[in-house]
């Protein structure tokens, strides 16, 4: 596996799938070695259309590819990778990685055991958005407390996991990366037929900030904004319009008896499409390149968050 073209099999071909279908096409010296997907009708389009082959038996196939991609339903992650991992040393898995913390252990340490190199699709850290307000917060002097908003009504189809594994986990994940390990999470919720639709959640982190963090499936508007308040600066952050504003805290100077006031400024943000950076990374990993990634731990860190939250909005509607 040696040869400066990647070889990379797809495993899953619905809606998130295809996306990935479409970027990993636009990749140089890279080949989509075969796509696979038990939907054999949208696997036969999706073939024609990118003129890519159809696995016909995975575990012969797996053992020719550098790297795999899995996008696969959640429930499928953790089987999908113990089965690729027996050919596969590079394997990339959407967000989360496994629907349990029980079964994300068990794929950090076979992971471990097996010297895996695993990329949790973690897309958000992709965002141009995203991308310019952690620069901006590295700036800032301290961190007091991050606001993280999330909905999406369209979600609500999404049936094997609630909206804390399928839409808050983004943010969990962006919290811990600002503002690190959490020491505390306090969370309520709103529970229809047995599966959490709305959540709240708040993490006092290990170095004293918080983060509030709130997704729901219920609400029609799709909303997903960040906003961080710190001793210096309040920044407002619109992850779909990908707009940055930052406002900087009022300066205690006085020339000739004129005071500066609060100044505000719009960062520039380019464009850019985040799930092509991502698999970009994996790529680069597929070829030997040590590339810094949500990989296993991150993975697992974000899933003891949530196991959390999940746990006390349960209780609290029983």
């Amino acid at each position: 596996m040696s040869s400066n073209v990647v070889k990379i099999g797809l495993l899953g071909v619905g809606k998130m799938g295809q996306n990935h279908l479409r970027n990993l096409a636009m990749l140089k010296q890279l080949e989509i070695a075969f796509i696979f997907d038990f939907d054999k009708e949208v696997c036969e389009k999706m073939s024609k259309l990118y003129n890519v082959p159809i696995s016909q038996n995975l575990d012969e196939d797996l053992q020719k590819v550098d790297g795999v991609v899995i996008v696969t339903p959640t429930f499928t992650h953790a089987d999908y990778i113990k089965q690729v991992s027996k050919y596969v040393k590079n394997i990339f898995v959407e967000k989360p990685l496994t629907d349990t913390l029980e079964s994300s252990k068990e794929i950090v340490e076979l992971t471990k055991k097996l010297n895996l190199n695993i990329q949790v699709g973690f897309i958000e850290r992709y965002n141009s958005a995203v991308v310019a307000l952690e620069k901006v917060i590295k700036n800032s002097n301290n961190i007091i407390n991050i606001d993280f908003s999330r909905t999406n009504k369209v979600s609500s189809r999404i049936t094997d996991v609630d909206v804390i594994i399928d839409l808050m986990i983004h943010d969990i994940d962006l919290a811990l990366t600002f503002n690190g390990k959490p020491k505390k999470v306090e969370a309520h919720g709103y529970v229809k037929d047995g599966m959490a639709e709305y959540a709240r959640a708040i993490i006092t982190h290990e170095n004293g900030s918080f983060s509030n963090v709130v997704a729901s499936r219920i609400t029609e508007k799709r909303i997903r904004h960040i906003s961080a308040t710190c001793d210096d600066m309040y920044i407002d952050c619109n992850l779909l319009s990908k707009e940055v504003h930052v406002n900087k805290q009022s300066i205690e100077q006085y020339l000739d008896n004129v005071s500066i006031s609060s100044k505000s400024e719009t960062v520039d943000v380019r464009p850019q499409e985040g799930l092509l950076l991502e698999l970009m990374d994996f790529v680069k990993i597929c070829q030997g390149e040590n590339v810094k990634v949500a990989n296993e731990d991150d993975g697992l860190l974000a899933m003891e968050v949530a196991n959390e939250v999940q746990k006390q909005i349960m209780e609290a509607n029983k």
